[in-house]
């Protein structure tokens, strides 16, 4: 995979057309960077998927993941979070000994603990989305970081959201984790501003 085109480097004219750093030069980041990344997630199952990813990263980088994210929607079937709550012993033996995904048994017991949490959500008539996005008022914040060093590591807003997803039963939801979340589906707009996918998504 060939880099995006609006990035030419070694020329400070076109300085503001370079893609956020972080995605450095795995193909694979870049084009999670380019596609996926702070762009307005609504639905309930990628949200809940997203959540989870986030959640199995702690300790970790994103990339780590993100290599993984393809094995992970086999086995948590697509992230379908009525199947995931009838996993039993034996399942759970299973994803413990399989290398595609990260062999943590806290981690694992999470999924299926926050798919629980998810489903009560439904019970009560709650969307998932409606539920997270109501955070910033149903709306992405856009941010306009220049530098990484901008950029926070959490907000008071992400720290709302993780104490009623703790009060809610999910795990693996800190602070940092929620707020990486939030970047990652597009409740702000963290793209630096030399970005242009800053733009796009303004």
């Amino acid at each position: 995979m060939t880099k995006r085109p609006f990035i030419v480097k070694n020329a400070k004219r076109d300085a503001i057309n370079e893609r956020c750093p972080w995605c450095g030069d795995d193909p694979l980041y870049q084009h999670y960077h380019d596609h996926e990344w702070g762009v307005p997630e609504y639905d309930d199952r990628a949200l809940f998927e997203c959540l989870n990813l986030e959640g199995a990263q702690a300790g970790l980088s994103w990339i780590t993941v993100l290599r993984k994210r393809e094995h992970y929607r086999k086995v948590f079937d697509g992230f379908d979070a009525e199947k995931i709550v009838r996993y039993d012993d034996r399942k759970v033996a299973a994803l413990l000994q399989d290398a595609g995904i990260i062999r943590n048994r806290l981690k694992v017991a999470a999924t299926i603990g926050n798919a629980r949490s998810y489903l009560a959500l439904r019970d009560e008539g709650l969307t998932l989305s409606d539920f997270l996005w109501d955070f910033v008022d149903g709306s992405p914040q856009i941010n306009h970081f220049h530098t990484l060093k901008e950029v926070p590591a959490v907000t008071p807003v992400a720290e709302a959201m993780s104490k009623v997803l703790k009060k809610r039963g999910f795990k693996f939801v800190g602070p940092t984790i929620v707020y990486a979340f939030m970047q990652a589906t597009g409740m702000v707009n963290d793209h630096l501003t030399t970005c242009p996918r800053h733009r796009d998504l303004s």
